[in-house]
């Protein structure tokens, strides 16, 4: 293995958080309430598919660019304010920094991924960051990772996904990577009986990156 590759949000940075605040209150300005379920099927996701997902759902008829327009005003502040990095994080990037490359493929993006490694200061720990308005398809779709893994320089097979998602864990299997999972409490009921491992956390992914390595 050359490489690991982390999603962000849900996985570095707790924004799950925010982004379900969110969600819900724009679903409470329309009238309506937005189940877990749906909120469940939009993570991982373009900003674009998320919320097509998110107005079919709600029976919501509203151009999905404004409304992603009101959701990024509102997720902007927050940003700002209230990020932080997920337990475990600093230890498996400061384990890893300098022995394996490392990368980010987020669903977010660009000015919100940039927005939380400044504030995080992270960026010092990625060789290769791989935004979503910069891929046509979202996860599950393996496009954001094969291009993270391009501009690597690697190959699939050469590469760990690190995911808090089942849809995010789907799109590193697609994309033939060696898929860890990482769920929390807004994606442990998900199905990830198709990864390669289940991790308690972080820290235990680690622990398990590093068994793998001694063993290659």
């Amino acid at each position: 293995m050359k490489a690991i590759i982390f999603d962000m949000d849900g996985l570095m940075i707790d924004t799950e958080t925010l982004y379900y605040e969110t969600d819900r209150e724009i679903a409470k300005s329309f009238g309506k309430e937005v189940s877990n379920e749906t909120l469940w099927k939009m993570m991982g996701r373009k900003p674009t598919e998320s919320y097509r997902i998110f107005c079919e759902d709600l029976s919501i008829n509203m151009p999905i660019e404004e409304l992603l327009k009101i959701r990024e005003s509102s997720m902007e502040k927050k940003f700002q304010d209230r990020i932080e990095p997920m337990p475990g994080l600093l230890n498996i990037l400061d384990d890893f920094s300098g022995k394996i490359k490392m990368a980010i493929a987020t669903g977010s993006p660009n000015k919100f991924m940039e927005m939380a490694l400044n504030k995080l200061d992270l960026n010092k720990y990625f060789d290769v960051k791989q935004p979503s308005d910069q891929i046509i398809n979202g996860k599950p779709d393996p496009e954001i990772y094969l291009k993270a893994i391009n501009k690597l320089s690697l190959f699939p097979e050469d590469c760990i996904v690190i995911e808090d998602s089942s849809n995010g864990s789907r799109a590193g299997k697609n994309a033939g990577c060696y898929t860890i999972a990482v769920p929390t409490e807004y994606t442990f009921k998900q199905d990830f009986s198709f990864v390669d491992y289940v991790a308690g956390d972080l820290n235990d992914a680690k622990d398990h990156i590093k068994k793998m390595l001694s063993i290659m």
